[in-house]
């Protein structure tokens, strides 16, 4: 039975969660007034009165009304673009998108103009219909920058790399100095210097392949703390061999000097 303090328990389907059928939430079902898995995953809870929800730890991605997404462009098929977005089905995104931008409607033969294949946008799920036909509408800022790194992980691990009011995230974005950006379909966007990417990716990956245990909170807070001290103490020797290098060069200026001295002194003497 969920307590008052925030778990998180993996369960399979069919697990007894709770004996309190009002706060059943995504992922779980109610039999004879109890609440049970509906699929392996992990129970999230942080509040008594809150809902109970069983995040799923594996699955494709099933999109939704409403849910953030980067898409690919694969295909130009008028007046649609079609997007991949890491699900079974294409996603397709309408041409009107574009056309009240350009104020007139937009032919084919224009629409790679405006997105072609391969490029990465951000959009919206603006509706899934019983067909399982995926509509896009774009966010204001829907196009990728280009010197950033898209990575993709299960959509179900989303959560845990979010974490608990954002906390997850949060801390990523500080100790890698990166901007990054998490869409509800798997796919993450990370932009910064070279060496704040790679720190970024190696901890989400780590996240992934952790999500389902404890203390993961701790344990990235003190990989990425232990590459801040390494980046220090590479920092604080570049500098000790920088002083040594000039400290060096300056004794060898004042020997030159001093051998310089002695030659005028002793030409001096001779006159």
């Amino acid at each position: 039975m969920i307590g008052h303090h925030t778990m998180y328990k993996v369960v399979v389907p069919g697990d007894f969660i709770s004996d309190d059928m009002d706060r059943a939430g995504v992922g779980t079902y109610v039999d004879g007034s109890k609440v049970y898995a509906m699929s392996y995953g992990i129970v999230i809870t942080s509040d008594k009165e809150e809902k109970i929800k069983v995040a799923a730890l594996s699955g494709k991605y099933m999109p939704g009304n409403g849910d953030v997404v980067i898409g690919k462009i694969t295909a130009i098929s008028f007046p649609y673009w079609i997007a991949d977005i890491a699900s079974p089905y294409d996603a397709r995104l309408h041409s009107s998108e574009f056309e009240q931008i350009a104020n007139r409607r937009i032919e084919f033969g224009e629409m790679s103009n405006y997105l072609d294949l391969d490029d990465l946008i951000v959009a919206k799920v603006l509706n899934v219909d019983a067909l399982m036909r995926i509509d896009l509408t774009l966010r204001e800022e829907f196009r990728m920058g280009t010197r950033g790194r898209l990575i993709e992980i299960s959509h179900t691990k989303v959560p845990r790399i979010i974490g608990r009011n954002g906390s997850m995230i949060k801390m990523l974005k500080e100790k890698c100095n990166c901007f990054i950006f998490v869409a509800k379909n798997g796919r993450i966007w990370i932009e910064g210097s070279e060496s704040g990417m790679e720190l970024a990716t190696r901890a989400v990956k780590i996240i992934a392949n952790e999500a389902h245990t404890s203390g993961l909170t701790d344990r990235i807070a003190n990989f990425l703390d232990s590459f801040e001290e390494k980046g220090t103490e590479k920092k604080g020797k570049e500098k000790k061999r920088k002083e040594n290098r000039k400290n060096a060069i300056d004794r060898l200026i004042g020997i030159a000097k001093n051998k310089d001295e002695k030659r005028k002194n002793r030409t001096y003497k001779r006159w």
